[in-house]
C-alpha cells in the first residue's frame, strides 16, 4: 500500500463516523462529562491556529496549554466518541487510529517517514493509548514529542493516566524519562461514569446451544455474509495472521457465529483476540456464540494482571455485540 493509501485509513471507524459533541449524551450524575465536552470543543477551537515563527517559538511564551489532551476514564463512559468528534470538527489535514495502527504504521513506513508524513497534520487522534512493552514506550514517546515540536495537535484516550502507563506490563521505572515526556505533552480530562453499553440493561444474555447456531442465524442474517467458525480453530488461525491485518480480515461480513468458546489460557493468544474484539466493535458486528459466557473469555489471573484493562475492554465490547446479535439490542 502506498502511503497516502495508509494515511487514508487514518479516520473513525463507521461506528463513529457520523458522531460530534452535540450527539454526545452526558450522564447527569456524572458532571465531568459534560465538562469534557466543554474542554474538548474549546481544545478544538484552537486547532489550526497560527504557532508563530520559528524565533516565536525560540524566543517567545511559552503556549498556556500543552501540545496534546489526554482522556482519562474507564471503560464505556465515550471516550472514543468524543476524540473521533474532536477529530470531525477540527480542520485538516488530521489523522485519528487506535495506538496499535500507529505503530503499525512507523512499521510499514519507517520512523522518520512517519514522522514526515504526519508533521504536516493539524491533529492526530490516538485511541486506546497503552504501552504494552520497551519498545513501544521509547517509539512513542519520541513520535509524540517530535510531532508536538512540528506544531502537531495531539489527543489521545487511555484508561490509565500518562505517567502511569506501563505499569503492571514491564519495569516501567527503567523507562520513566520516556513516559515522562509523554506525561508532558497532554492536559489530562478526567472522564468518570459507568460503562454506558451497561448502563440501565441486563446482564450479559446467556450463550446459545451448539445446535441452536444454525437456526438463529438463519433467522437473524437470513441473506447476510455471515463468518462461522469453531472457536478453537479460529484462535489458532489468528495466530497466523497479523493483527494490523484483522481489519482486513472482517471486512464486509454481517455478523460472526463463534461455536464451543472456551476460556482462553494463553496470554499472547488472549492479546490477539483482544485485537479481533475492538475491531469487531469498531464495526459493529453482531455475535451469535455458544460455549462459556463472555466474562469467562479470560483467567482469572489475566483479569488480574498487567493487561486486566484490554481485557474488561474486551468482555464489554464482546458482550454489547451479543446483546446486538442474540437481543437486538444496540451496541
Amino acid at each position: 500500500m502506498s502511503v497516502e493509501e495508509l494515511l487514508t485509513g487514518l479516520r473513525p471507524s463507521a461506528r463513529f463516523g457520523e458522531v460530534s459533541f452535540s450527539s454526545y449524551r452526558p450522564d447527569p450524575a456524572q458532571p465531568t462529562q459534560a465538562a469534557a465536552v466543554k474542554e474538548l470543543e474549546a481544545f478544538s477551537d484552537g486547532i489550526g491556529a497560527s504557532a508563530g515563527g520559528l524565533l516565536s517559538r525560540l524566543f517567545g511564551s511559552k503556549p498556556a496549554t500543552r501540545a496534546g489532551i489526554y482522556l482519562d476514564g474507564g471503560f464505556g463512559v465515550g471516550k472514543t466518541h468524543l476524540l473521533a468528534s474532536l477529530w470531525h470538527a477540527a480542520p485538516g489535514p488530521k489523522a485519528f487510529g487506535t495506538f496499535v495502527e500507529y505503530t503499525n504504521l512507523v512499521g510499514a513506513l519507517s520512523f522518520r517517514k512517519t514522522v514526515d508524513a504526519l508533521s504536516s497534520y493539524k491533529l492526530v487522534c490516538i485511541d486506546e493509548f497503552e504501552l504494552d512493552d520497551p519498545g513501544d514506550t521509547v517509539l512513542m514517546s519520541r513520535l509524540m514529542r517530535e510531532l508536538a515540536d512540528a506544531g502537531v495537535k495531539l489527543a489521545a484516550t487511555s484508561n490509565t493516566l500518562p505517567g502511569s502507563l506501563g505499569e503492571g506490563r514491564f519495569a516501567a521505572v527503567d523507562f520513566q524519562r520516556e513516559i515522562q515526556v509523554l506525561a508532558d505533552q497532554f492536559d489530562v480530562v478526567r472522564i468518570d461514569g459507568e460503562d454506558y453499553r451497561h448502563r440501565g440493561l441486563p446482564a450479559a444474555p446467556a450463550p446459545l446451544e451448539t445446535h441452536e447456531l444454525d437456526a438463529r442465524m438463519n433467522a437473524e442474517f437470513d441473506g447476510g455474509l455471515v463468518a462461522v467458525d469453531d472457536f478453537g480453530a479460529l484462535l489458532k488461525h489468528l495466530a497466523g495472521v497479523h493483527p494490523s491485518r484483522y481489519r482486513q480480515l472482517i471486512d464486509g461480513i454481517d455478523g460472526v457465529v463463534w461455536k464451543d468458546v472456551h476460556t482462553i489460557e494463553s496470554q499472547a493468544t488472549a492479546l490477539r483476540f483482544v485485537v479481533l474484539a475492538d475491531r469487531l466493535y469498531d464495526r459493529d458486528v453482531p455475535i451469535l456464540a455458544s460455549g462459556v459466557p463472555f466474562d469467562q473469555l479470560f483467567t482469572e489471573e489475566m483479569m488480574a494482571g498487567g493487561y486486566m484493562k484490554k481485557y474488561f475492554r474486551a468482555v464489554s465490547r464482546l458482550t454489547a455485540l451479543a446483546r446486538e446479535g442474540q437481543t437486538h439490542e444496540p451496541s
